[in-house]
């Protein structure tokens, strides 16, 4: 069945050394068209120099890829390992390039720098230290995120694109034909569930974990219910536990949180329990 959408483009900025990423972001981006975009009613278009340049005179190669890709794209991922890329005119490399003046131009932009081990023969010391150097201007001027393998970079990439894709007002600001469900990108108050405050909190920082897992363990000493490096349960008093143990519960009813293994231990979050997370205030 044919349905009207909003094609967003994606442009995919990064180095020579990172083509794996490349192929992982557009691949995470299929993902998310098959699963979404007949409900969002939203199409994001993954682009890059190399399939949606072509060959021009005049200018310099970057100015050409400027104008012909990256000013014509909504949302920026940017990813580096070892290299920084080729110097331009007025940037450290191209790649820089392209996120400077895509963020300048007040678009969102996603930077991830991978943390993989390199031999140390294959590195450019020049390349590496540019890098380090860019790294560093950029934390004082956002977010970034960094990973250590490729399965980990695709799913800290899938999980924040959804975020992205819920939060920001590029995104959320589409208009939906009346009758079509866009519960999934922008839920209004009075479809997110009414939650405890011990619910509230504990989802919240379920959602904040780079693993989106709660941990509930019970031992000698006590119980236990872990997520993002905190335990909720500082007071071993059965009301004191039986109070976490409803708001664990009260995730699972709702469906923000699933049990994950045969001992009721492990629980991690689900896609409706993010987005409902991306609404709550503490």
């Amino acid at each position: 069945m044919s349905y009207e959408a909003t094609v967003f483009t994606v442009m995919i900025a990064s180095p020579g050394d990172v083509a794996s990423e490349r192929a992982i972001v557009r691949e995470v981006i299929s993902e998310w068209n098959a699963v979404h975009a007949p409900t969002r009613k939203i199409v994001l278009l993954p682009a890059g120099w190399e399939s949606h340049s072509s060959p021009d005179m005049g200018k310099s190669a970057q100015s050409i890829i400027n104008e012909q890709v990256l000013d014509k794209c909504d949302l920026l991922v940017g990813v580096f390992w070892t290299r920084i890329g080729s110097r331009t005119d007025d940037y450290a490399s191209g790649t820089v390039e392209e996120i400077e003046r895509h963020i300048s131009s007040g678009k969102p932009a996603m930077l991830y720098f991978s943390e993989q081990p390199a031999h140390l023969d294959s590195v450019d010391n020049e390349q590496y230290e540019a890098l380090r150097q860019f790294k560093e201007s950029c934390k004082g001027r956002g977010l970034y995120q960094t990973y250590d393998s490729h399965s980990q970079f695709k799913e800290r990439f899938y999980h924040r694109l959804q975020l992205k894709l819920n939060q920001h007002e590029m995104f959320t600001a589409v208009s939906v034909a009346p009758g079509n469900d866009n519960s999934f990108g922008n839920p209004t108050l009075t479809q997110l569930p009414k939650l405890s405050d011990e619910a509230r909190r504990l989802l919240k920082e379920v959602s904040q974990d780079n693993h989106g897992t709660i941990m509930l363990l019970r031992h000698l000493g006590g119980t236990d219910l872990q997520t993002n490096g905190k335990n909720f349960i500082e007071d071993q008093n059965r009301r004191t536990v039986a109070k976490w143990e409803a708001a664990l519960q009260q995730l699972q009813n709702e469906e923000l949180v699933v049990v994950r293994g045969t001992k009721g231990e492990i629980f991690e979050i689900t896609e409706r329990g993010f987005r409902v997370a991306d609404h709550i205030e503490l």
